[in-house]
């Protein structure tokens, strides 16, 4: 298959170098690979340039290369492409999360420090661009990437112990970007606004993420002044990862505002489904007796539940069974009722082989247990023997 592959070479001095094949220069700096096996030379170099390749992801491809953390630095810092420039700190990142889950011990963060500096720093870069190139790969994207023996709590110690690092190294200037985004006028939906907001409470997130007092409470005014929900409901979830008294009252005061309004009240019910704690299974099942759910909502289930089993792999996984055994209850509960839902909750599942041994047979077990149930709907069935097969 003919890939067209647009790449640039990038000097010493941050600037690209021409792209000349022999003499003949590469028209929009794009290659064609045709064959199984290409070489391409290229010429009129005066210095050793770091490649920058699939600029733009003009290819749908995986592009393995032998960039190393140095060069990734560096294109962080100065490629002229946004998305290599994202995907340089992504990349630095994520194979700093793999080592960090396989071994328990995080490499030095110097490096993706420094990239993620340079990036916060840039004043040209658009503030939405800033937000979604530092924020960390997600837990699931680095259980994909380690694909067998995965162990949640060992990724999800990785991840929050690189977000210390970055919120620590780099305090000073998320504070500034925190300050230096905030709103100058009443509240818009337009582009740029939406990029401020989102840039702010990222840098929010990293404040807090030490649980320092001084993080706390900026969380803390933020939900209590924000004039929009995105800035009210980020605060909120800043929050509800601490195990801190500002935590049960801004639960506490959200509910009271908003419990009328049924979509709001089920992105209270998710936050704290996500929370990533012990005595989260404990607060999932203590809520489900709040007046507020009932199994007979299928949203209210999926805000719940739903939220438990897909996006919070420490307690769903939890090494005991006990998160496992809770969804699988739950599945057999709701079948009977609507077995469209419980089918959907199912299917949280369908990754259990990529877990280490003990987790991977507590869900089987679950599973088996799901699966040797007389009488169960054509939809559960289905995807409990699928799962298993």
């Amino acid at each position: 298959m003919l890939i067209p592959l647009a790449l640039g070479l990038v000097g010493p001095d941050g600037r690209d170098q021409p792209l000349m094949l022999g003499n003949i220069p590469v028209e929009h700096g794009v290659i064609e690979v045709k064959e199984a096996q290409q070489s391409f030379v290229f010429t009129g170099l005066d210095a050793r340039p770091v490649p920058s390749l699939n600029r733009g992801f003009s290819a749908p491809v995986n592009l393995a290369s032998d960039l190393t953390e140095a060069d990734r630095v560096f294109l962080a810092a100065h490629d002229a492409d946004p998305f290599n420039r994202f995907d340089a700190l992504q990349r630095i990142a994520l194979e700093q999360l793999k080592a960090g889950a396989r071994s328990g011990t995080l490499p030095a963060p110097d490096a993706l420090v420094t990239a993620a500096g340079a990036i916060l720093a840039d004043a040209g870069l658009d503030p939405a661009f800033k937000a979604q190139a530092l924020a960390l790969p997600g837990e699931g994207e680095v259980a994909r990437e380690l694909a067998s023996d995965v162990n949640p709590d060992a990724v999800y110690a990785a991840r929050k112990g690189l977000r210390v690092a970055l919120g620590t190294a780099l305090a000073d200037a998320f504070a500034t970007a925190y300050g230096a985004e905030a709103a100058s006028g009443p509240f818009s939906p337009d582009a740029a606004s939406a990029g401020r907001r989102a840039l702010r409470n990222l840098s929010l997130d990293y404040l807090a993420v030490t649980g320092s007092a001084d993080g706390i409470a900026r969380a803390k005014a933020q939900f209590e002044s924000a004039d929009n929900m995105t800035d009210r409901l980020t605060a909120l979830a800043v929050l509800a990862q601490h195990d801190v008294p500002e935590r049960e009252a801004a639960l506490g005061a959200f509910y009271n505002r908003f419990e009328r309004d049924a979509l709001v009240i089920d992105k209270w019910f998710t936050l704290q489904a996500q929370i990533a704690s012990a005595g989260t299974l404990d607060r999932v099942k203590d809520l489900m007796l709040h007046p507020a759910f009932s199994l007979a909502n299928p949203n209210r289930v999926r805000a719940l539940i739903g939220a438990f089993a897909a996006a919070n792999p420490t307690q769903f996984n939890r090494a005991d069974g006990e998160g496992h055994a809770f969804v699988a209850d739950v599945v057999l509960t709701l079948d009977s009722k609507n077995p469209q839902v419980a089918a959907r909750l199912l299917a949280s599942f369908k990754t259990f082989r990529q877990l280490e041994p003990v987790r991977r047979s507590n869900a089987e077990r679950a599973l088996r247990r799901i699966a040797e149930t007389p009488g169960l709907s054509p939809d559960v069935a289905d995807i409990a023997t699928r799962s298993l097969a």
